[in-house]
């Protein structure tokens, strides 16, 4: 008779089996003297068999080996010569049963992630990795959310067919509006507006695009297969597994070179379903089950990984490590990382620190779930709650401040501070200001790839096309002065739209493309938020990280619908947002304007300003530098 999830868990969860079966050494494949290891992890297995491919598809196995059972429930087998550019499955007996299982620790696979693949890295890493290094760190971080396919798709983006939607895109230099040689377009644009750090939607394998599909597929990758494998869709030839692996570093590597550090957006929570490997070489181990045995459920997507595991906190962990050292990684945005635990957050992020130095890896999630999870009393998330706990170096995404800027995510036609909601100017100024809160772990913005864009937001709140423009400035102005870290939903800058849809992650392509004609229809707005992060990065009281840069924001001025704070001796910032020109007292001295957001482009006609009144037109910002 077979176990249930719930048995199966009982047993794992026993002291017995921890004590015994816990293993902190290498798994996977292993090269070396022209010899080829691998190794599993299955305790539970009472056989297995390594199986070996010419191919990653369909070619019948060449060789099969009986692997050996070592301590800790390992299985080991050793091949006497280098098996470079070789597929692999796992055959396994568990309970009377056949189970066909890639490497969990996979690091290349064939097509569709089906077949792990040994490789020897070194021999497809592209000219000048061995010396590649990120660019130098600024005074300020300005993260650009971008989808690999998103990018380059659109003819707008003036790159050559051969590599639109994939990771060779990145590459291409002095990308212009249809390659017309005027407007810049592509990673050329993103440099233009200030911007330094990239973030990639994600770019490990996933399970919910066909790889070999002809016909064409779009989905955001929130979908996890290989963890430690990139995803094929996005190479030119996803049937050689090599080949991925190369043509994304290449994407890091020009990246680099162009000024911009990479940020890879990983789901550790869940994974597509549980046609995995984690699952079929240790059933429900990975996993986490509700209170009558079936499968947790707080990611939204079917199934939670269960962190609080010892060997899935080693996979994690080894998982993160191995991306930041073979692929050249700069920082690590974890998806719904309130599923995850503190433990493993903070164990993340001294590992990192470590080995690369404090605070040189950036570390931040989304410290929230879908809905309810299921672990022990004793698991501590890492979630708001437990913010407190977490390593100071570990930061997290405010949707406080997005929803309190322009309204609710969850309802389309409720406003925020910006577009006619009330009672929001405590909460502006208590987020600008990161009341009770390390200012240097806040990631402040007001759109990304989930929900609504910004423009389409406020399309669903404001009937008039002029209002909504002046109140999509004056959101802008209040997410960039704000304490922490500035994160922009790409092609936010040039009114992105996605016709009115909230929730895109499988809608076609042609829906969720960057449309690069933008940037010439609404060239006022690009050059806008191009100032706005020009003038942030001069005013080091609000790019302070230090824990005492609050005590440096003081409130002028502070009513319904209108904020006015002086940073430092620096800077007065002003906000209204409401429908009647209102006017300060400015303290004695000389001030110079240096945004406007009623005027183009943000830059102020008069620059010059001498204590005393200023008055502020409706739904607009001001930045005035102390002289």
């Amino acid at each position: 008779m077979k176990c249930t999830a719930a048995e199966w868990k009982k047993y794992y969860l026993t002291e017995e089996f921890r004590d015994k079966y816990t293993y902190d050494g290498e798994l996977g494949f292993c090269i070396k003297d022209g010899k080829t290891v691998f190794k599993l992890w299955s305790p539970v297995a009472k056989e297995v068999r390594l199986r070996l491919f010419r191919d990653g598809k369909d070619s019948p196995a060449f060789e099969i080996e009986e692997m050996k059972k070592g301590e800790r429930g390992v299985w080991e087998c050793l091949i006497d010569k280098n098996l470079t550019g070789i597929y692999y499955d796992f055959q396994l007996s568990i309970e009377g049963a056949e189970v066909v299982s890639a490497d969990p620790y996979a690091r290349a696979c064939g097509v569709n992630g089906k077949r792990s693949m040994v490789l020897d890295f070194s021999s497809v890493n592209p000219s000048g990795w061995e010396a590649d290094i990120p660019p130098g760190k600024e005074e300020e971080d300005i993260i650009y959310e971008l989808h690999v396919k998103e990018f380059s798709h659109d003819k707008s983006g003036g790159f050559p067919e051969e590599v639109r939607g994939k990771y060779k895109a990145f590459a291409v230099e002095g990308t212009t509006l249809y390659n017309e040689g005027n407007i810049p377009t592509g990673t050329e644009h993103i440099k233009l507006l200030g911007v330094n750090h990239i973030q990639l939607m994600p770019v490990y394998d996933y399970a919910s695009v066909d790889e070999e599909g002809e016909e064409e597929q779009f989905n955001w990758g929130y979908d996890p297969l290989n963890y430690n494998v990139p995803e094929g869709s996005y190479s030119t030839d996803a049937l050689n597994g090599e080949v991925r692996i190369r043509e994304f570093k290449e994407m890091i590597l020009a990246l680099h070179k162009k000024g911009f550090r990479v940020i890879m957006d990983v789901v550790y929570n869940h994974t597509y379903n549980l046609d995995t490997p984690l699952q079929k070489t240790v059933p429900y181990y990975h996993y986490r089950l509700d209170r009558k045995g079936g499968l947790s459920n707080g990611s939204g997507c079917g199934n939670d990984i269960a962190c609080e595991m010892p060997m899935t906190e080693k996979y994690i962990l080894d998982s993160v490590l191995y991306w930041a050292r073979e692929y050249h990684i700069d920082g690590f945005i974890f998806d719904l990382m309130g599923l995850l635990t503190v433990r493993l957050m903070n164990r993340i992020r001294t590992a990192l620190d470590k080995e690369y130095g404090k605070g040189e890896k950036l570390i931040y999630g989304e410290p929230w779930a879908a809905g309810k999870t299921f672990t022990a009393k004793r698991v501590l998330r890492a979630d708001k709650k437990n913010i407190a706990r977490l390593n100071k170096n570990i930061g997290f995404f405010s949707d406080d401040i997005r929803d309190s800027i322009k309204g609710t995510v969850f309802c389309a036609k409720e406003g925020g501070f910006v577009n006619g909601g009330t009672g929001f100017t405590d909460r502006i100024e208590a987020y600008m200001k990161a009341e009770g809160i390390y200012p240097g772990r806040i990631i402040s913005y007001v759109s990304c790839h989930d929900n609504h864009t910004l423009w389409d937001k406020l399309t669903a709140t404001t009937a008039s096309r002029s209002k909504r423009l002046r109140q999509y400035k004056l959101a802008a102005a209040i997410y960039m002065c704000c304490l922490g870290r500035i994160f922009i939903y790409s092609g936010e800058e040039f009114l992105r739209t996605k016709g009115g849809r909230d929730n895109t992650y499988k809608e076609s392509v042609e829906i969720n493309k960057l449309d690069y004609s933008l940037i010439a229809e609404n060239g006022e707005m690009v050059e806008y938020y191009r100032r706005l992060i020009s003038v942030r990065k001069r005013i080091s009281g609000i790019c302070s990280k230090a824990s005492e840069a609050a005590e440096n924001i003081e409130t002028i001025c502070k009513k319904e619908g209108f904020l006015a704070v002086r940073i430092k001796e620096e800077a007065v910032v002003i906000f209204n947002a409401s429908e009647n020109e209102e006017e300060i007292e400015l303290a004695e001295g000389s001030y110079e304007a240096i945004l406007d957001s009623k005027e183009a482009k943000g830059e102020p006609k008069r620059k010059k300003i001498v204590g005393g009144e200023v008055k502020i037109k409706p739904i607009s910002a001001m930045i005035l530098l102390v002289l």
